[in-house]
């Protein structure tokens, strides 16, 4: 889907006026510099992030071996395994169920020279939504900012994507400590829930802000769909052979970073390249969305501790007999019960 797209950088830089290529570079640099040296900060005690539910929601998505959706799964299909062990289904709501999608956008200077190739494609996700799913908008340097509460009405959500200001300047892109607050949010909202990423991957937050983050993500119950917008940045050669270097290293730290937080919670990263690429990330983002499996069972257990979670799928072949299936199963890692 993503391929590399010679001259798309100088191609955007060239609508943006009155903004050079070294500057351009310069704000990178910077950017990049910034996110090494939140690196270097002393490191505190992570918090411990745990969940108080008398039962477990698992957000599930199967695709099959080609990649498609697959639909009117029924609930027996589906086996749930805490720590190993197979739970009873107490809850079950197919994909037609609405979901929540919350889109949380970098407002910093990588953005502001894409937001033509990147964010306002975000309208075919938008269009690709069922009616009954609700959005809502928030963008995020430093901290993040609620730009449009949940709705159904996507055309007030396209509105919130155009109202958003990139900043031009050396702001800090604070990734993990703004994702942790928009989890927060969240955290009490019941039903499907995902949040829609659209982010460099570059990350200035302290070192402790990121270890709370990947504890709290192994555990908590929101998908997390990551768009990186670095793509496109990456054509350009700006500075000597040593910095060239070091700022393709921090690309791929971004990326990895991206991964790893769609990873612990069951999403999926894209890295897109160019615009016609968007579109169709925008578009699958869409389709997971949409075909999002809702289950649930019972806590097993108030012991304070981590309990991981695998989700398994069946294929009915003839006679109603199961078969091997090859699906691919997306869901939720784990959860931290309460103790009591």
């Amino acid at each position: 889907m993503c391929t590399s797209t010679s001259g798309w950088i100088e191609i955007l830089m060239a609508s943006a006026p009155r903004v050079s290529a070294p500057l351009f570079s310069a704000i990178l640099w910077m950017l990049i510099g910034a996110a090494a040296n939140a690196q270097q900060a002393p490191v505190s005690a992570g918090q411990t992030i745990r969940v108080n539910v008398a039962r477990v929601n698992v957000g599930v998505v199967v695709t099959d071996d080609k990649g498609k959706f697959v639909e009117g799964l029924r609930r027996d299909a589906f086996h749930v395994f805490d720590n190993g062990g197979e739970q009873p289904i107490t809850e079950f709501a197919p994909i037609e169920e609405p979901g929540q999608v919350l889109l949380l956008v970098e407002a910093g200077p990588a953005a502001y020279f894409l937001q033509d190739a990147n964010l306002f494609a975000a309208d075919a996700m938008l269009k690709g939504l069922s009616a009954g799913d609700r959005v809502a908008v928030a963008r995020y340097t430093d901290a993040p900012l609620a730009l449009l509460d949940f709705t159904t009405d996507k055309e007030s959500a396209q509105a919130a994507l155009a109202s958003i200001r990139f900043n031009l300047g050396f702001a800090d892109l604070n990734l993990s400590s703004s994702l942790s607050t928009v989890l927060d949010w969240l955290d009490r909202m019941p039903g499907k829930k995902t949040i829609v990423l659209i982010s460099t991957g570059v990350d200035t937050s302290p070192p402790s802000a990121a270890a709370t983050l990947q504890a709290r993500l192994r555990v908590g119950d929101v998908r997390i769909l990551c768009v990186s917008t670095s793509g496109p940045l990456r054509n350009g050669k700006q500075g000597g052979k040593a910095k060239i270097q070091q700022t393709q290293d921090e690309f791929a730290a971004a990326d990895r970073r991206l991964q790893a937080i769609a990873e612990l919670t069951g999403g999926r990263a894209y890295f897109p390249l160019n615009g016609k690429a968007f579109q169709e990330t925008y578009k699958e983002v869409a389709e997971i969305v949409r075909h999002e499996y809702s289950l649930a069972f019972a806590l097993p257990a108030a012991d304070g501790a981590v309990h991981s979670i695998d989700v398994k799928v069946e294929r009915f072949g003839a006679a109603g007999k199961s078969a091997p299936a090859p699906y691919r199963v997306d869901h939720r890692k784990g959860y931290q019960a309460p103790k009591e």
